[in-house]
């Protein structure tokens, strides 16, 4: 018995080596300068910039991500969209492209530097014999940085005059809160933007191509997921136009829409 008990334990030291070995080894070796990130999930309404893109229905989406120990990185974003109400002629997906610089200073504010390529998957080329424009440019830069369980960031995207902005140019100013409640899973969060020009103009009056959205939600992540509720609203008229809400029309109206995701 005292022979069977001193065998398994020297077997399970022995077969533990290799591992203990491996472990070293990991650890000791470099970080991979190259990591693929992503994540794929729904929400209940996909909303841009305040605005409804699936006509206050699901949506599903999906992002990778590849980053370099340099900091720049590459990567693609994906939704499907509503083509009948919310954005007609643009088709039933959008996929950002876009690549960038970010980095995090040793005083801890990071800044985020890059380019977007909006594109519209199936949108038709043509739409009654007119050359049907959906695709754009659109640059991007912020900064933010953390306090404590805080972090602030505040950003400006611009989009030059081109075709598929109808020959305009468009600004989006931001700024996001985010905060972790400490030793727990829970993040609060707060966004407030405005949006000026081509993609500003959503208001009975055509001389004016602005507007603001904002946004308050809570989202708890676990291992891997993460489901959050958030309350989205703009300063969009809410006159009725023909009996219905203008806001509710553009869709823009205040709502509380659900997301859940997976990251790899």
């Amino acid at each position: 018995m005292r022979f069977s008990t001193f065998s398994l334990s020297a077997l399970a030291l022995v077969s533990a080596m290799p591992a203990m070995a491996q472990e070293a080894s990991e650890a000791t070796a470099p970080a991979p300068s190259v990591t693929v990130t992503g994540s794929f999930g729904a929400t209940t309404d996909y909303r841009f910039r305040g605005l409804s893109q699936s006509h206050e229905h699901a949506a599903g989406q999906a992002t990778v991500n590849v980053n370099h120990e340099s900091g720049l990185y590459v990567g693609t974003w994906a939704s499907t969209i509503d083509d009948d109400h919310s954005l007609p002629g643009y088709g039933n997906y959008e996929v950002d492209l876009y690549g960038g610089y970010t980095k995090t200073l040793d005083n801890g504010l990071g800044f985020d530097v890059g380019m977007l390529y909006y594109f519209y998957a199936d949108a038709p080329s043509y739409i009654g014999g007119v050359k049907n424009n959906t695709d754009f440019f659109e640059p991007y830069a912020s900064v933010n940085y953390s306090i404590g369980p805080a972090n602030v960031k505040v950003g400006a995207n611009y989009a030059w005059s081109q075709a598929g902005l109808g020959d305009e140019d468009s600004l989006y100013l931001y700024s996001n809160l985010a905060v972790t409640v400490p030793n727990t899973p829970v993040k609060l969060t707060g966004h407030i933007g405005r949006s000026d020009g081509a993609l500003g103009a959503f208001n009975l009056d055509p001389s004016d191509e602005s507007y603001i959205d904002w946004s308050l939600g809570a989202e708890v992540a676990y291992q891997g997921f993460t489901l959050g509720l958030q309350y989205v609203d703009t300063d969009i008229t809410q006159q009725r136009i023909l009996g219905e809400r203008f806001n509710n029309s553009v869709g823009g109206d205040s709502t509380v829409l659900g997301y859940l995701t997976y990251a790899f």
